[in-house]
């Protein structure tokens, strides 16, 4: 059971927690009611707020869309008078572009570009709203005239600086030291950088807005002069420089090297002037190759793609033509010189057609995209310069071959003939050319007259397709040819000698000179490709011709003979008809080498060589059966006076043999 006094103490702590409790409700209840109050304070003042917010808004609402409607006709009016003031400026156009204009482009062509575009906006903005209007007329006259003067700019800019190549970098850019590992690639400036730009532009400008091509006309009729002049510059550079012309030559430092022989001697009456104005248009054929090269570079720069390539056949005609003319002109020259019989002549054709034919891929890349007739001269050039050629060496043969035997033009001392000196310094020259020469032969399908086999692979219908070694048989028999006509002609002259020993001794000559100049300048080589027995072939004719002069003297050595001499011993006393016959043989001998040693004096054997050889022959068969003889009439007394008919010792005999074929003596 719970002491009294705790629960007293419990009951007064309860009762004072209760108190607490409820002093602590009724400050909740006051809170409470405060609260109502102020929410109901806020309820009015919110629902006083939301009637005047509407109040307000009701107000504002207008007044905003109005003040937006005002803006907008604001904007309205700004864009109107922008607009105004942009049209306005349509109708000054004229005006204010009039002084920039008539001034023109030069020196400030941004600025006229920029004059112009407003005067194009403004024909575009009358054609658009007011096509009828005077002010379209005017603008579109002074569009024209500034399209006119841009044409004029290009036009002045294009000549003022467009100028000839000089001869000097011409010929750097064509020569070129081929032993040099790396070649510099000589590059050709037409135009200064500065013009070249305003050139472009306005050329943009013109194909863009202009709507006109003249100025492509302007373009290539400019630079086809230029061209023009460029190489004509470089022909009159031959002319002016013609005793320093032996430059680095095309016509000798090609890709393609032909067949290496030695130097063959000047033909016939060679003109120096003729060999400069080969190596000059040689040099101009080069020249417009790498001048047509620039040209076309430069112009890819200027002209549009799609008009390319029709300027450029264009630009390029005058200079083709006049190069075209030339060898034409070259080929009539030739022509006329075969009409005269003077073929040396035609040998000029041999280096210029060698030089087109190696140029020729380097002309066919140059000219892609041309018209069919221009990229066509140069193989007609080539076509008829090989005709001519052909028919030149032809007609070669055959008038080798015809040669007439006229008595007056035969030497009188046996010496090499004249024919015989041309036909082989002719073949010789063909030496430096045997590519071009065999291929010209092939180019006329001459294979059947020579009755070379063609090879299967040869066999086609262009003479292009002929190989080298063809060629060059087909040469080597043409060569063979042309030396069978002399030999033939050779034999028909020799028949106007009357003496058979000068017949001989011409014709020894002529086959010794022959067999050597062969040898000299490796012909024997290209006539051995198909007749290997040609030097054997000419040794035995000289062999023979050789016996058939030592006949000759059989006339002087038969009184030498055994033949007649009577038997006799020694001092036994002879006949007179028996003395007579040695005093005849002792007097024909005499005479007959008197007679043969005067005549034969004037004979010539320039070969010394062979003259040497043929003197010791004879002097060895003479002085023996002299010796011989004289031994035989020792002991016999058949004259009184023995030294009126033992005129000469063998050793003067020698002396006289060696006189043989020396005028001088």
């Amino acid at each position: 059971m719970i002491p009294t006094e705790d629960a007293s103490a419990r009951k007064r702590v309860i009762e004072d927690k209760l108190k607490q409790e409820q002093e602590t409700l009724s400050f909740i209840r006051e809170s409470l009611e405060k609260s109502d109050q102020l929410t109901k304070g806020m309820v009015s003042i919110l629902s006083s707020f939301e009637s005047r917010l509407m109040q307000l808004e009701n107000s504002i609402i207008p007044v905003h869309k109005q003040t937006e409607n005002l803006q907008r006709l604001q904007e309205n009016v700004d864009k109107t008078l922008s607009c105004m003031d942009h049209v306005i400026s349509y109708y000054h156009v004229a005006k204010d572009t009039d002084k920039i204009i008539r001034e023109g482009p030069s020196g400030r062509l941004d600025e006229y570009l920029a004059c112009i575009a407003k005067i194009q906006k403004a024909v575009e903005y009358f054609q658009d709203n007011n096509p009828d209007s005077p002010e379209l007329n005017t603008v579109k006259a002074r569009f024209e005239k500034g399209k006119e003067l841009l044409e004029a700019e290009f036009r002045g800019q294009l000549t003022r600086y467009s100028k000839p190549v000089p001869p000097v970098l011409i010929l750097d850019a064509i020569g070129g030291d081929e032993d040099m590992e790396v070649q510099e690639d000589v590059m050709l400036e037409h135009l200064p950088e500065a013009a070249l730009q305003d050139i472009i532009c306005i050329s943009a400008w013109l194909v863009e807005y202009g709507r006109n091509q003249d100025f492509m006309n302007v373009y290539f009729q400019v630079r086809s002069s230029q061209l023009d002049r460029s190489i004509k510059g470089l022909k009159e550079h031959f002319r002016k420089n013609s005793a320093s012309s032996a430059i680095h030559s095309p016509a000798v430092q090609t890709k393609r090297k032909e067949t290496p022989t030695k130097k063959a001697p000047k033909r016939p009456g060679k003109d120096d002037v003729l060999d400069i104005e080969i190596d000059s248009y040689i040099h101009c054929i080069s020249a417009f190759v790498k001048l047509a090269q620039s040209e076309y570079a430069l112009l890819t720069e200027i002209i549009p793609e799609h008009h390319q390539k029709k300027t450029f056949d264009s630009l390029i005609q005058e200079a083709l033509d006049n190069l075209m003319l030339e060898g034409d002109n070259i080929i009539s020259a030739a022509r006329r010189a075969i009409m005269r019989h003077d073929y040396s002549a035609v040998l000029t054709i041999f280096p210029i057609l060698r030089h087109l034919k190696q140029t020729k891929p380097d002309f066919d890349v140059t000219l892609q995209g041309t018209a069919a007739s221009t990229k066509n001269k140069l193989p007609a050039l080539i076509t008829s310069m090989e005709t001519i050629g052909a028919k030149a060496l032809e007609e070669f043969a055959d008038s080798i071959k015809n040669d007439p035997d006229k008595e007056y033009n035969m030497p009188k001392d046996g010496t090499v003939h004249e024919l015989t000196s041309n036909a082989i310094l002719f073949l010789q020259q063909l030496l430096d050319f045997q590519e071009t020469a065999g291929a010209m032969l092939a180019s006329q399908v001459l294979g059947d007259t020579y009755n070379i086999p063609l090879d299967p692979r040869e066999s086609s219908s262009s003479a292009s397709s002929y190989s080298s070694e063809f060629s060059r048989r087909l040469l080597s028999t043409y060569i063979y040819k042309v030396l069978g006509n002399l030999q033939l002609n050779l034999s028909n002259k020799a028949k106007v000698y009357e003496d058979p020993a000068l017949r001989a001794v011409f014709l020894h000559n002529n086959y010794n000179y022959i067999l050597k100049s062969l040898e000299k300048s490796e012909l024997i080589q290209l006539v051995a490709v198909t007749h290997k027995k040609v030097e054997s072939s000419y040794r035995e004719l000289i062999e023979q011709e050789i016996q058939n002069y030592q006949r000759s003297w059989l006339k002087v050595t038969e009184h030498l003979t055994e033949r007649n001499i009577p038997a006799f011993q020694p001092g036994t006393k002879l006949k007179d008809k028996e003395r007579q016959i040695i005093k005849d043989k002792f007097k024909g001998f005499n005479e007959g080498l008197e007679e043969l040693c005067k005549i034969q004096k004037g004979w010539a054997v320039p070969d010394k060589e062979q003259r040497d050889a043929i003197r010791q022959a004879q002097k060895t068969v003479v002085s023996d059966a002299y010796k011989a003889f004289l031994q035989r009439c020792a002991n016999i007394s058949f004259t009184k006076n023995p030294e009126k008919y033992h005129r000469y010792a063998p050793e003067q005999v020698e002396e006289m043999i060696d006189k043989l074929f020396d005028t001088s003596a």
